[in-house]
């Protein structure tokens, strides 16, 4: 018999609907001022841009004029597993010569294709205190692997000096995720019967899972939604069986051995059970008699304070037993349909001295008021391995980000 979901809760845009309901830019309002389009020798970019020739203390990797190159019309960010500037990795970043200020930016790029990378397309001032505003840094994405955009905005004039002696800043982040999204509930069409369910994931860093529901039939089609405090429901009688007093929980294990499994069925979705570092990560259900499902929810990553989730699971399964064999009932694999290493995608900035509003293939992603970013900045392109984004892997030696143009419009 084949089971059917009606309700798997994969979003192939993103996980904020505006994107999808916003039309595609107008470029009819807007002049090409400047342009790059790699049609020229890998030697001719120093003409129009600067390389960094040095390494960062908080990246896995130096980066170096060696690791760029022009190759056919794209300009490529090389990775490199080589032992240079005190790191075991290199990479590329580069800057224009040229500066800018106010109108629409954009990029063509794909990301290098493995975790703890940093596709970035970026605005950031040079030198000391500017004339107008602050030092800023418009991160028009930040991308990683496999189909995650993040867009950060940060002051690095005003700093604060914590007490243990580290500095930090105001920044201003909202990331957007293709293909996942931190909350899920998945109705069955046919309900199941089992005394065991699991959820399964390959991702090969850690990450978090939160108040997981279990719960029976409702004829209604009615549950409860997914990021409300509940005790076991707010619907009468339905019952979440992951609460249930016969049911027992095991795991792959808890990041740092901390037993966090409960976390999963405390009633609270923003806490979470926090899997261990390596290799496959699971968490059980059990109950000592067979239970029928008809709906299972889960929430996963982790909130920040400014309510924006980071760290989703990009591959899952769900899964019931049934006459000694697992089977699916809801399975997500990100990368399989969302894979920006695989496609090119467009990446967009229009500034103003009011608003600072980021683009996606020509969609709205964010808007939001600019407050200092006052003054001319160059274009980067850089890519980075970063310590807090996924496992640095042998295999990205030799992986790139793949520039196909970037653009600089003004109003008309």
């Amino acid at each position: 018999m084949k089971y059917i979901v009606l309700c798997i809760g994969i979003v192939l845009f993103g996980v904020k609907a505006k994107a999808q309901e916003k039309s595609t830019f107008d470029y009819s309002q807007w002049e090409l001022k400047w342009e790059d389009n790699f049609d020229y020798k890998n030697s001719q970019l120093d003409d129009h841009w600067i390389s960094a020739n040095y390494t960062s203390k908080n990246l896995y990797c130096s980066r170096w004029r060696e690791n760029v190159d022009v190759v056919d019309g794209v300009m490529h960010l090389n990775i490199k597993k080589e032992k240079r500037g005190g790191k075991d990795w290199t990479a590329g970043s580069i800057w224009t010569r040229k500066q800018f200020k106010y109108g629409y930016f954009e990029c063509r790029y794909k990301y290098a294709g493995g975790e703890a990378t940093n596709n970035s397309f970026w605005l950031m001032t040079r030198g000391g205190e500017p004339t107008e505003g602050k030092k800023f840094e418009i991160d028009i994405n930040e991308g990683h692997y496999p189909n995650e955009v993040s867009t950060n905005i940060h002051n690095w004039s005003d700093f604060t000096v914590l007490p243990n002696g580290k500095k930090t800043h105001p920044s201003y982040n909202e990331m957007f995720f293709f293909g996942t999204k931190p909350n899920y509930s998945i109705q069955l069409e046919i309900p199941v019967e089992t005394k065991k369910i699991r959820f399964t994931s390959k991702n090969s860093s850690r990450f978090n899972v939160g108040e997981f529901r279990v719960y029976g039939v409702n004829e209604s089609g009615e549950y409860p939604t997914v990021l409300s405090q509940t005790a076991d429901s707010d619907i009468d009688g339905l019952v979440n069986y992951a609460r249930a007093q016969n049911v027992s929980i095991t795991s792959s294990g808890s990041y740092k051995g901390n037993s966090s499994e409960n976390k999963l069925i405390d009633g609270n979705p923003f806490t979470s059970w926090s899997t261990q570092q390596e290799g496959d990560k699971w968490v059980e259900f059990t109950w000592d008699q067979s239970i029928t499902v008809g709906c299972i929810q889960f929430t996963n990553g982790w909130r920040d304070q400014s309510k924006t989730w980071h760290s989703l699971v990009s591959n899952y399964k769900i899964q019931y037993l049934k006459d000694g064999e697992w089977r699916d009932i809801s399975v997500l694999d990100a990368s399989k349909e969302n894979d920006f290493s695989e496609e090119y995608h467009t990446y967009g900035l229009e500034w103003d001295e009011n608003e600072l509003v980021f683009y996606f293939d020509g969609k709205e992603l964010r808007r939001t008021k600019n407050d200092f970013c006052y003054s001319e900045a160059p274009i980067f392109l850089s890519l980075a391995l970063i310590k807090w984004h996924g496992v640095l892997k042998d295999d990205l030696d030799g992986k790139s980000m793949k520039v196909d143009y970037v653009k600089y419009y003004q109003k008309k």
